[in-house]
């Protein structure tokens, strides 16, 4: 088991914007904290009010966005537009390129997570998408947002690779168990204070597992939030 507590992140304040990054991005670097098998960036975001990135480039990468409160305003290069907020999940395969704008669509500050995985097959044509899924359908249950065929109604990507949100009422446990054998799991506890395989871990904690069948997640400490993150294990 790999931990990478919260406050063990590389921060960055830029004003407008406030970010902890898990791995290794922009002027935080960490030779030892450079991916996790194909799981490449977890950037915890908090956007002001109408601020937001500009338009910038990307290409060979899959990419997550989860928003946490407030709304994003996303623009991109193939002429797709789209607000997502709390419930809805944005993934966006870069392929051979493709430019993007995302800007807090609220009048409040936006908080999201942004996730990079490398992707399975390299220059494929650019894809977008988003979606809602209903908060209740994530509750003392794995509700799955994202995989490489779009099973169970979840989001497509350029990977092996498997993303399902958990919130946890207190008292309740869970089992999730790996859907691939060759996979391990990165999980980020979002929100409360969760046991994982007996273990207690806090908000924005990050927990990565190399090999696994099963990984007990419980809340016997109050309600606790869980994105578990299963992905290719490749080597450096």
């Amino acid at each position: 088991m790999l931990v990478h507590p919260a406050n063990s992140r590389g921060m960055a304040n830029h004003g407008w914007l406030q970010s902890a990054h898990t791995f290794s991005f922009a002027n935080y670097h960490n030779p030892e904290r450079m991916h996790f098998g194909a799981l490449r960036v977890i950037n915890d975001d908090i956007i002001e009010a109408g601020m937001g990135f500009g338009r910038h480039p990307h290409r060979d990468m899959e990419i997550i966005t989860v928003p946490l409160e407030g709304s994003l305003k996303h623009e991109d290069s193939e002429g797709n537009k789209g607000v997502i907020a709390r419930g809805e999940i944005q993934v966006m395969s870069a392929g051979t390129g493709i430019s993007h704008s995302e800007f807090s669509d609220s009048e409040v500050t936006t908080k999201l997570l942004q996730i990079w995985v490398f992707p399975k097959k390299l220059s494929v044509k650019p894809r977008y998408d988003q979606k809602l899924f209903p908060l209740e359908q994530r509750k003392n249950k794995f509700q799955l947002i994202v995989s490489p065929d779009g099973r169970e109604d979840s989001l497509m990507i350029n990977q092996d690779a498997f993303f399902s949100i958990a919130e946890l009422g207190q008292g309740e446990k869970l089992e999730y168990r790996r859907k691939l054998e060759t996979n391990g799991a990165y999980l980020f506890i979002i929100s409360g204070s969760l046991e994982i395989d007996g273990q207690t871990f806090n908000a924005r904690d990050g927990i990565g597992i190399e090999s696994f069948q099963n990984i007990t997640i419980g809340a016997s400490k109050g309600p606790g939030e869980i994105l578990v993150m299963e992905i290719p294990m490749l080597k450096s």
